[in-house]
């Protein structure tokens, strides 16, 4: 059976017992680990059991296909539904599953997670296609899941968030499920719970504390800095960037994406659409904190400026590649020249 999203939400709360099987795969490897062991926890406390838990090897699957089957039919020792891993799986296995599938014996919930496999693969359609087994897909999330995500986990510690913290997030947060997770639960231990029993609310100087030193926020504080002129700060942030390893290309290439940003908003002023509106065309949230900085600095560029900024951009980039120059001083030149036209 292939699971649809509202599925998948449905089967990790409660999986449907029809299903012998599942295969959880995809691009995001953190929400395949997390959702592979929330389903497995609703019938294993304790992950690590021997006695509940069987843990086999694709590399072995493939060459003893039986043991899938009598790992799924064995009665655990101290009774309680067994769950069967496979952790890492490929192609390899497809003929184990398939013999599984056609005659499966016992109870056991066998769950097999495959990070790199693609949707058109003979294992993903034999899932899809099979009546007592799932697929579930998982991919990066984007920033519905994410703001789900965030809500979730500071919910489960007892807290709000601000609408200006929850946007914060969601901008500074990656794709990946479990590091995103990890993030997020450090943030709840940095609150510290409740006070006198009052729920405590996340602010947007609380998210920054814990969610801030990034370097994907780094590279954005050289792009606001050079957008908006400020020579001290672009001084301070691109030497920070430089001396923490940072490689020049990301700088200008996010620049761009600052400049184009910019560049499509004003296109939209241009045409009569008022500037509130025209944010909206490339922010995510109303309460985002880039929303603010973009419109802060509107009145400093004009369509023909922005284009002339860009051309720099893709100069420089160019000139990384191909002059056998310093990179670091070529990519702090660019961004010196743009900031300079962003004060005249």
């Amino acid at each position: 059976m292939k699971l649809n999203k509202n599925d998948i939400t449905a089967q990790v709360k409660k999986a449907n017992p029809a299903y012998r099987a599942f295969l959880i795969y995809g691009r995001d490897e953190g929400l395949v680990r997390e959702r592979a062991d929330l389903i497995a926890r609703q019938l294993v406390k304790d992950l690590g059991d021997p006695f509940l838990v069987a843990n086999i090897a694709p590399d072995k699957l493939k060459s003893e296909p039986y043991l899938l089957a009598d790992e799924a039919a064995a009665i655990s020792m101290m009774g309680g539904q067994r769950v069967v891993r496979v952790d890492g799986a490929g192609e390899n296995i497809s003929e184990a599953v398939k013999s599984f599938l056609a005659n499966p014996i016992g109870d056991g919930l066998v769950i097999i997670t495959a990070g790199g496999i693609k949707t058109t693969s003979g294992l993903v359609k034999l899932f899809e296609k099979a009546k007592n087994a799932a697929a579930m897909a998982c991919y990066e999330d984007d920033q519905g899941n994410l703001q789900s995500l965030i809500f979730e986990v500071m919910g489960q510690n007892n807290l709000s968030v601000d609408p200006a913290a929850a946007a914060y997030l969601q901008g500074n947060l990656g794709s990946d499920r479990m590091v995103s997770r990890g993030e997020l639960e450090k943030l709840a231990l940095y609150m510290g719970g409740t006070i006198g029993g009052a729920r405590l609310s996340v602010s947007l100087e609380d998210a920054r504390a814990c969610v801030g030193d990034s370097g994907s926020l780094t590279l954005d504080m050289i792009a606001v800095a050079t957008t908006g002129g400020d020579l001290k700060a672009l001084d301070d942030t691109i030497h920070k960037a430089f001396n923490r390893g940072e490689n020049a290309i990301p700088i200008l290439r996010n620049l761009a994406r600052r400049l184009q940003k910019l560049h499509l908003i004003r296109g939209s002023m241009d045409k009569g659409i008022s500037a509130d509106k025209a944010v909206m065309t490339v922010v995510y949230s109303p309460y985002s904190p880039e929303k603010r900085s973009l419109m802060s600095q509107l009145g400093k560029w004009s369509t023909a400026r922005l284009s002339n900024a860009l051309e720099i951009v893709m100069q420089a980039e160019s000139d990384c590649k191909i002059t056998g120059l310093p990179a670091e001083a070529i990519c702090a030149r660019a961004c010196l020249r743009i900031a300079n036209a962003a004060r005249g």
